[in-house]
């Protein structure tokens, strides 16, 4: 299929795997792919290797685009970063059932409620008992599954890009306050009915909420991977809409990488919506680079399948 879009690219710099047609030839594949660093969209494609130097493609000739993380990450990494996410967003109440970790917190957000697998034996075997633990408290029993750590081929819902950098930054701002507990104005800037025991909850770890001159607000929290990563994440960021592309979220965050640095989280993370082309490209800017992807599936649906 024919789809000349920039639209299906990522960013320039970023990684990318690239299928695209050949020139028919007697014995030759009709098509073939490539993987490395995008260096051009238009006129042509370009697309720096490893080991070919740069690629150059014509934009016709493209079938499919997948953006890659900037390096190869294994498996144990992504398990890694997704058990200290889990611990800084762990709802009200938290149980394991074999190797998932399950968060209920009365329906309050995605991340709260849900089933994620962080340790090796997770398998679908114990998909009825988490049917069973989510139904007992009212709630439907979604699984949060980050690629590649569990083979289940249904699409889910709410399509997450995970990405990171480091915390080191150079200053931060003295007009950004941070609080231990969010108060009513940082409740109002963040506009969504979360109860505060959710919004504080962490497992292991520490919590803090940002607030910028009534403008902007967002949640930090440090919690330690099972390998020793001390990792920020930065969440819960929302910037009053009548004051939006001023660099106040830009400004908020360095806040909190250096409330992190200080604290010795040295890795950041941040979870977005994969149609939130607004907050990729911010983060995008600030160095934030693709680690994984996401997505949330019923297991009650797989059950039925």
């Amino acid at each position: 299929m024919n789809i000349p879009s920039e639209a299906r690219f990522p960013s320039v710099g970023n990684r990318v795997s690239i299928r695209y047609r050949l020139i028919p030839a007697v014995g030759a594949p009709a098509l073939t792919d490539v993987i490395g660093h995008l260096e051009a969209i238009h006129p042509r494609v370009l697309v720096r290797t490893a080991s070919d130097g740069v690629v150059e493609i014509d934009p016709d000739s493209v079938v499919s685009v997948r953006e890659l993380s900037h390096r190869t990450v294994r498996n144990s990494e992504i398990r890694a970063l997704e058990h200290a996410a889990a611990l800084a967003w762990p709802g009200t109440e938290q149980q394991w059932i074999g190797g998932w970790f399950l968060r209920s917190a009365g329906g309050h957000t995605s991340r709260a409620n849900s089933a994620v697998p962080l340790d090796m034996s997770a398998t679908l075997v114990e998909l009825p008992a988490i049917v069973d633990w989510y139904r007992d408290r009212g709630l439907p029993p979604w699984l949060a599954l980050p690629e590649r750590l569990l083979r289940v081929s249904a699409t889910g819902v709410k399509a997450t890009r995970v990405m990171v950098r480091d915390t080191a930054v150079a200053d931060t701002s003295p007009r950004v306050r941070l609080a231990d507990t969010p108060d009513a104005a940082w409740l109002g800037l963040y506009e969504r009915q979360v109860p505060v025991e959710v919004l504080t909850a962490v497992v292991d770890g520490e919590v803090t909420f940002a607030t910028l001159e009534g403008a902007a607000v967002g949640r930090g929290t440090v919690t330690t991977a099972p390998d020793g990563t001390r990792w920020l994440g930065i969440t819960s960021v929302r910037v009053d809409v009548r004051r939006r592309r001023r660099g106040y979220a830009r400004e908020l965050c360095d806040g909190l990488l250096h409330w992190g640095a200080a604290r010795g989280a040295t890795r950041c993370y941040v979870q977005v919506l994969a149609d939130n082309a607004a907050a990729i490209r911010l983060y995008e800017t600030m160095g934030f680079t693709l680690h994984h992807r996401a997505r949330y599936v019923s297991a009650a649906d797989l059950l039925t399948q």
